[in-house]
């Protein structure tokens, strides 16, 4: 028996002031009015997998208004375990806990990782790179602590490396920096290129039982130019791109190539899906790209995550929800929320538990 997700519960939480959610074990359903709290719960489901919210949210957002405290519980179960996931919200702060003890936000990662699909997934393709790199990135983080570790060590370094040059600095100073940015950032791209082969196999496969005349592809494309295979070449190349740069750098003062400047480039039939896809093909991208993170998930981990649909379902036409339910395998714990039950199929309603979210909850 795979791990589960099996009973949320939330005390002043967002728009509850309580409530209990029990899980299926295979597909639940939440219905309601809009702004009745469902995506309230998905956000909870999320915070507690994978540490991190979509919305990036303060932790006084989180707190029903005029609470001075609230909290959320996830109960997994399986694999012969029990584990209680918790967040604490009070004073303006977050923490997460695990059966019962503080931990960190990686301390509630990897258990169970989730997959979220939502409405502004589906812009993914025609906004700026930042939101591709931060798709990939966040799927990393879930699946591999070193990865998390990597990213955040190269936020940070770019971020100082930043100010420094705001400060015209002198050179064998800001050599320093180039190092640590070269080396952790020659790290990121292994990690990040690695994922995304694994990622495109499955993306390619599931798009195409979508449209199958179609020829998708994704690619990572480096400002540093065309990569080697080996982690030493990587750094070396940042290394001179860097000294390159160095006086456009010093002008502008900021960082101008790196992992943080790349692009995760998606094409159709060789063209550039950003530029000349369909709104129906790009919104198929970001379909097939979101079954792939469950599929690849499941060859990492050996089991798949916990998948979140929140109110794709009403963006979505008819071809392609019958696609994200077909991938919907009795062993992938899903949760969906709608505002219209007609969505669905008698089969998928047939096998789901139904949970009618509304107002006095």
């Amino acid at each position: 028996m795979t791990i589960a997700a099996t009973e949320l519960s939330v005390v002043q939480y967002r728009s509850f002031a309580e409530y209990a959610l029990r899980l299926d074990p295979h597909v639940t359903v939440l219905v309601g009015r809009n702004a009745v709290g469902k995506t309230n719960l998905v956000e909870a489901l999320q915070l507690l997998t994978a540490g991190s919210s979509f919305r990036k949210p303060s932790s006084s957002e989180l707190l029903r208004q005029g609470a001075p405290a609230g909290r959320a519980r996830l109960l997994l179960e399986g694999e012969g375990r029990r584990l209680e996931m918790g967040l604490e919200l009070a004073e303006g702060k977050r923490s997460f806990t695990r059966n019962g003890k503080r931990t960190t936000a990686s301390g509630v990662r990897g258990v169970l990782p989730s997959v979220l699909f939502c409405p502004d997934d589906l812009d993914m393709v025609k906004r700026s790179a930042s939101a591709r790199r931060a798709a990939l990135d966040s799927f990393g983080v879930q699946l591999n602590d070193q990865y998390a570790k990597l990213l955040s060590t190269y936020e940070r370094t770019v971020e100082q490396r930043n100010n420094l040059l705001r400060d015209c600095p002198p050179a064998d100073l800001l050599e320093v920096w180039d190092e640590s940015l070269a080396v952790t950032g020659a790290q990121l791209l292994m990690h990040r290129r690695a994922l995304l082969a694994r990622i495109r196999g499955h993306f390619v496969e599931v798009y195409r039982a979508i449209a199958p005349h179609e020829t998708p592809d994704v690619a990572y494309e480096s400002t540093l130019g065309e990569l080697g295979d080996e982690r030493e070449a990587i750094a070396e190349q940042f290394r001179r791109e860097l000294l390159a740069r160095r006086a456009d750098e010093l002008r502008r003062g900021m960082t101008l190539v790196g992992p943080h400047r790349d692009e995760i480039a998606f094409t159709i039939d060789g063209r550039a899906a950003r530029d000349f896809g369909s709104q129906g093909q790009q919104r198929s991208i970001v379909l097939a790209w979101k079954i792939a993170e469950v599929q690849v998930t499941r060859d990492i981990l050996g089991r798949p995550p916990l998948l979140l649909l929140d109110d794709v379902m009403s963006e979505l036409d008819a071809s392609r929800r019958e696609a994200i339910m077909g991938f919907v395998a009795d062993d992938i714990q899903t949760v969906i929320t709608t505002t219209n039950l007609g969505y669905f199929t008698d089969r998928v309603l047939d096998r789901a538990r139904v949970v009618h979210v509304g107002t006095s909850n």
